[in-house]
């Protein structure tokens, strides 16, 4: 007898569970950083349009087909398209490439959590500040160096126990962590934020968030940064989404529940974004704000802390403070990979999801090894570049022609409006954001990166070559050939006796 499918206990625990996936280091660190690189409220402006035009219409697309199959990506992507399986497949293999290393960026926050410590003593010592991280770490920030450190070794023990603690009961364990792990950073940025606006220079700092500067428009990479971020941040193209959608219940509302989604997204974004300007407008480093996250956390803003008063343990505390804040971010967004890829796994193969669950945090908890070593920092670079600024994209431009040509997005918009009669996601917005928008979008972000990787970089992102080769191209090679050998594992097991099952469309009467 098939086991019952996990259902969310409530609409209120999916709704959570969802911010909290979409909800990540991405908002804090990323999403400042992009906003100070491209004039501000230029970027901000710009960002709000793409979260409306393609951000929405697909979370909203995926959520509402896994609730009708109640499947995880690969099963609902063949449910949509028997051919186009595999991009269910390129997904679910993406997302457990970047868990392998998100886990070890978790471990790295909750390392720097006890390292703020050390802020006490290094009042005003900004270049004692910024190798903090590094000392702990060791890094060698190259792809040269694989002892562990011990220090790094027992957090990213700490970090998958903690995440496979979370997970370990599917959507009914999911539901009783993220009362909390939602709540929880939300309240630390708020700390921080009334901290950072009542520092001298904070308005200034405030002020070039929100005011647009009209020459960042001239940036073509202001629209391929704007819309990458809205891509990434909403946990879609990931296999999370259908995983979440798959366990909700027939009277769920998706229109409504999907715009609530993003806009918690949204608001945690501007306000990470003022908790970063304020501050770095009160210690007069606003220059210094990086788009790239890592810089941005561990290096940057340990500066910062440093300098937010003439007290050392006062520094201390909002340091540890950050990084608490960073922990709670960052532990959604994981297990909600993980979970994503156990679906989809669990769903195919018709195995016990507690038990693929632990497998999948074994396996992947033994590759992140790789990321905690000295050479760590230098390979998932290698390799976050790749998931992100290629896979991904592809993952996206193929997940919208097969729904929006391959399949009818009628249906699928029946599915998003079928509960709900306060808002219903308009045909015409929904139909040109899957057929056009996003797939031309995604296109074109696809195309610049390319031209970015080989017509500005040279074909060289700044490693040695072999390791590119593997901790890139490999991969993506890897990703997207994973549905191929799903189905010969698939055929393997039917000359055993396994019976794959048939899913089918059904209209409701």
């Amino acid at each position: 007898m098939e086991k019952k499918r996990d259902m969310w206990a409530s609409r209120s625990t999916f709704i959570l569970a969802s911010i909290g996936s979409a909800v990540g280091l991405g908002n804090a660190w990323r999403f400042p950083g992009l906003a100070a690189k491209h004039g501000g409220g230029t970027f901000l402006l710009v960002y709000l349009v793409a979260l409306f035009l393609i951000g929405i219409p697909l979370l909203m697309m995926e959520i509402s087909i896994a609730r009708k199959f109640h499947k995880g990506a690969g099963e609902s992507m063949r449910g949509i398209n028997r051919k186009m399986e595999f991009v269910g497949w390129a997904a679910t293999a993406n997302a457990f490439v970047i868990v392998t290393y998100y886990a070890i960026v978790f471990a790295w926050v909750l390392l720097m959590v006890f390292g703020a410590l050390k802020f006490a003593g290094m009042t005003g010592d900004v270049q004692s500040a910024s190798q903090v991280f590094a000392n702990l770490t060791q890094t060698t920030w190259d792809v040269k160096g694989y002892t562990i450190p011990l220090p790094v070794f027992i957090s990213a023990l700490v970090a998958w126990g903690a995440i496979y603690y979370c997970i370990r009961n599917g959507a009914n364990s999911v539901g009783k962590v993220v009362k909390y792990t939602v709540i929880m950073p939300v309240v630390l940025l708020l700390i921080m934020a009334v901290k950072g606006c009542t520092m001298d220079g904070a308005m200034e700092g405030l002020q070039r968030f929100f005011v647009p500067q009209l020459e960042a428009f001239a940036d073509p990479s202001l629209l391929v940064d704007a819309f990458g971020q809205v891509f990434y941040s909403l946990s879609i193209m990931m296999a999370i989404m259908f995983a979440y959608g798959s366990y909700l219940s027939e009277d769920a509302n998706i229109a409504e529940d999907a715009i609530i989604i993003a806009a918690s997204d949204a608001a945690v974004s501007v306000l990470s974004g003022i908790v970063m300007f304020s501050t770095m407008g009160g210690v007069g480093m606003l220059d210094d704000i990086s788009a790239s996250g890592i810089a941005t956390a561990f290096i940057i803003y340990p500066q910062t802390i440093v300098n937010l008063t003439s007290v050392g343990w006062v520094n201390a505390l909002f340091g540890v403070i950050f990084y608490l804040m960073l922990v709670t971010l960052a532990i959604d967004s994981a297990f909600s990979i993980v979970e994503g890829v156990s679906a989809s796994v669990s769903d195919k193969f018709k195995l016990d999801s507690r038990k693929t669950t632990r497998v999948i945090c074994i396996i992947a908890g033994i590759i992140s090894l790789i990321y905690t070593t000295r050479a760590g920092l230098a390979w998932l670079d290698i390799v976050d570049n790749w998931t992100n600024q290629i896979n991904l994209i592809v993952i996206g431009v193929l997940e919208c022609i097969t729904v929006g040509w391959l399949f009818d997005p009628d249906k699928v918009l029946k599915q998003i409006n079928r509960n709900t009669n306060k808002f219903k996601m308009p045909r015409f917005w929904f139909r040109a954001s899957v057929r056009f928008i996003a797939p031309i979008v995604l296109s074109i972000l696809f195309v610049w990166n390319l031209y970015d990787l080989f017509a500005i970089k040279g074909g060289h992102y700044g490693y040695a070559l072999w390791a590119e080769l593997i901790g890139g191209w490999l991969v993506s090679v890897l990703v997207f050939c994973s549905g191929f050998f799903v189905r010969l594992v698939v055929q393997r097991k039917k000359k055993k006796g396994f019976v794959e099952e048939e899913i089918l469309w059904k209209e409701e009467d």
